[in-house]
């Protein structure tokens, strides 16, 4: 995630030996998202309304509760990550724990029962009380922690390869993989994620300005979503400051809202068609 993952991968191949007969399918090159293939629907992201923001978060997961009355958020970097409940009118933090000052925090997602919150190279994941927030267990975990969410049977994950992993809600094991096609070109540095209606997860692409809707059933990329027009200027300089927050509106189909790392707004989007 916060290293280019492709890259390593790469490196790491070209020592492998020659008769080594494996190798990685290529992923789609960047021109494939703003110029998506036949059959892939190309959107914008319409801003509707603006919310502040902590300019210091590190956003790394996004979920608005059932109720809409809360906006969680996962935040990244070792020494400052948290899990936070925020007033989602004024972006005011209500609640915050702190995970150890070792570990680095990943995506979240917000079930009825738990929450669930990733770590990113630590090797676990932890199991919260929804209500006070405390850790019931903590769980080894064998992939990187990039993006989660969930649908009504069970819990969605990234790690910024191409492929996402549907898990037991309750247990976390893995039920399944989905390999991630834009065209049919597996498409990598998957992060943040909305799982939306169940059938199509939304995902941030990392270092891009786009979102993308994904067939959960299938893996294949149906839509790319242009948010590049959401970027503040104010983060200009920084290149960590990526797009990297998606929250799907309950009860409003289509809207969902959008921030990235240590960005001082929130935007409140409606997918709509090219200009």
């Amino acid at each position: 995630m916060r290293v280019r993952a492709a890259a390593l991968l790469t490196a790491l191949l070209a020592l492998l030996p020659a008769a080594c007969s494996w190798s990685p399918a290529p992923a789609a090159p960047a021109g494939a998202l703003a110029n998506p293939p036949p059959g892939v629907t190309r959107l914008r992201a319409q801003v509707l309304a603006t919310t502040p923001h902590d300019p210091n978060a590190f956003t790394e997961g996004l979920e608005l509760s059932a109720d809409g009355r809360t906006l969680w958020e996962g935040t990244g970097l070792t020494g400052a990550s948290q899990l936070r409940a925020t007033d989602p009118a004024t972006g005011a933090v209500r609640r915050a724990v702190d995970l150890p000052s070792s570990q680095f925090g990943e995506g979240i997602t917000v079930l009825p029962d738990r929450i669930w919150q990733l770590t990113w190279k630590d090797g676990v994941v932890y199991e919260r009380d929804p209500v006070t927030l405390a850790v019931r267990r903590t769980l080894p975990y064998d992939r990187e922690g990039w993006g989660m969410c969930h649908t009504v049977s069970g819990v969605v994950t990234s790690d910024g390869g191409a492929d996402l992993v549907v898990r037991d809600p309750t247990t976390f094991a893995a039920r399944r993989t989905v390999p991630v096609t834009l065209g049919g070109t597996p498409l990598d540095q998957l992060n943040e994620l909305d799982c939306g209606d169940g059938r199509t997860v939304w995902a941030n692409v990392w270092h891009t300005d786009d979102v993308v809707g994904i067939d959960l059933a299938s893996g294949r990329v149906t839509a790319v979503v242009d948010a590049s027009g959401l970027r503040p200027p104010s983060t200009a300089s920084d290149t960590d400051a990526v797009l990297n927050g998606i929250a799907g509106v309950p009860g409003t189909p289509g809207e969902f809202l959008l921030t990235g790392k240590r960005w001082p707004t929130t935007y409140r989007v409606r997918w709509a068609p090219p200009p």
